[in-house]
């Protein structure tokens, strides 16, 4: 049996992202992670919560896990280059994800992240403004709003799938 985190909101997030089939755990980390308390392991989200300053940063890692391919997910270690719509993507994903789990966006889009662009995609996003979404359609992952209406399905931030396949 897995020992639960002690923050039940990091708890919370965890469950959510193993439901999906995400790889989790907890361990030690060193001061060279990218991330305070974030690593990543042969594509498993690692865990410090010791050292864990932000633990929205799980939903945002965990999107750019989400919109690689399996066997991508499989080899990731240590950061992520994510460039253009794989980032865009996994912001995209992360706020949906947040949306899911009924969060205060606060939580994701926390002062110290996003090169301090935080303030701008918490605006954005408040006022549905979305970036990434087009990239995460053409993965099949949600609709944006016209085609999520010829479908008769929800638009985003609804998800079709959580992960690329």
């Amino acid at each position: 049996m897995q020992v639960p985190f002690a923050d039940p909101l990091t708890q919370r997030m965890v469950e959510f992202l193993r439901s999906l089939g995400l790889q989790v755990r907890r361990d030690e980390l060193g001061d060279d992670c990218f991330l305070p308390g974030l690593a990543l392991e042969a594509g498993t989200l690692v865990v410090d919560e010791s050292r864990l300053k932000y633990p929205g940063d799980l939903l945002h890692e965990a999107g750019h896990l989400a919109v690689l391919t399996t066997a991508e997910r499989a080899r990731v270690d240590g950061t992520l280059a994510a460039e253009g719509g794989e980032e865009m993507g996994a912001i995209a994903w992360s706020y949906a994800a947040a949306r899911h789990l009924g969060l205060d966006l606060a939580v994701l889009f926390h002062p110290q992240g996003y090169r301090d662009g935080a303030d701008a995609l918490l605006e954005n996003f408040a006022q549905g403004h979305y970036v990434g979404v087009p990239y995460l359609q053409w993965l099949g992952l949600t609709l944006e709003p016209g085609p999520a209406a010829l479908q008769g399905c929800a638009p985003y931030p609804h998800m079709l799938r959580w992960l690329r396949e």
